[in-house]
Order: structure tokens, then sequence, then C-alpha cells
């Protein structure tokens, strides 16, 4: 298990970017293409003409799930797509506010009152909010990983069995 809050992939496609990208679009709320068929929408976001900005239509909010950030390049026997899961932006924020808010209890507890239980205290609960930041996180990315496969037509792949 990465134990960073972030995963990056390679995918190389015989499809190409033009395909997958009308793929993409076609289920992603907000930016479906006239002229294809209506399907569920399985992704919110943006697809747009060199790559897309995406993350899983999910029924109950969750703020670890992952954005997908990916560009496409063509080749001349298919595609590349650079794809980067990361957290959302305000998740991110409130991870870093809470660890260095309890870095400075903990710097406050060790450095002047000399309160070593209590700026232990803190420093266990930076390493628990970080753990379990990362543990969510990871636990958003697979469901994640696997629908966008599918959905860009991977082997042995369905995107109307992705729900």
């Amino acid at each position: 298990m990465n134990w960073l809050p972030f995963g990056r992939e390679t995918l190389v496609s015989a499809l190409s970017k033009e395909e997958v990208l009308d793929r993409l679009a076609a289920v992603t709320r907000g930016t479906r293409t006239e002229g294809l068929p209506e399907i569920r929408p399985l992704f919110n976001g943006r697809v747009e003409e060199d790559g897309f900005r995406i993350s899983r239509v999910i029924e109950k909010g969750d703020n670890f799930l992952p954005l997908l950030l990916g560009k496409v390049e063509d080749t001349p026997r298919g595609s590349i797509i650079f794809a980067r899961y990361q957290l959302f932006s305000t998740t991110r924020f409130f991870l870093w506010f809470w660890t260095v808010v309890l870095l400075a209890f903990c710097l406050f507890f060790f450095l002047v009152t000399n309160q070593f239980l209590q700026g232990g205290g803190c420093l266990f609960l930076v390493a628990v909010n970080y753990a379990l930041a990362v543990f969510f996180f990871h636990r958003q990315l697979v469901p994640s990983k696997k629908l966008f496969q599918e959905v860009i037509n991977f082997p042995g792949s369905k995107v109307e069995s992705s729900r």
C-alpha cells in the first residue's frame, strides 16, 4: 500500500484519443455528447479536448473520494492515458490544517510546558489522522480505478456491470 493519498498510472489503450474521451464524456454528468446513447452517469466532472477531471458518482458523500485527473495522447496504434488520483483540494486543506495545528500543540506541550504526555498525545493524533486519511483514500481508490478502466474498455470489462 502506498503511504500517500495519491496515485498515478499510465494506461495504453487500443482506442483513439477521441474514442476514449467520447466514452468518458458519455458517462460523465455535465459533459454528455449529442448523438451518443443515454447512459446513467458514472462520473461527475469535466471531459475536455486533451483530458479530463472526474470523480466517481456516489450515493453518500465521502471526503476521501479520489479526484481523477487525466491527459490522453494519441499514438499510431491507439492512445496513452496518463492518470493521477488525488484528494480533492478541500480535503487536502483540512488534512494539512489539522496536521499543522496538532504539531503546533505538540511543540507547545514539549517545549513550553514540558507536558510530554499531552505532546505525545498530539503526535499520536497526527499519525492517526494521516493514517486514516490514507486508508480511506485507498479504500475509495480501488473501485474508482476499476470503474475508470471498465469505461475505457479494457479486456473483460462491461460498463453496464459497473454499478
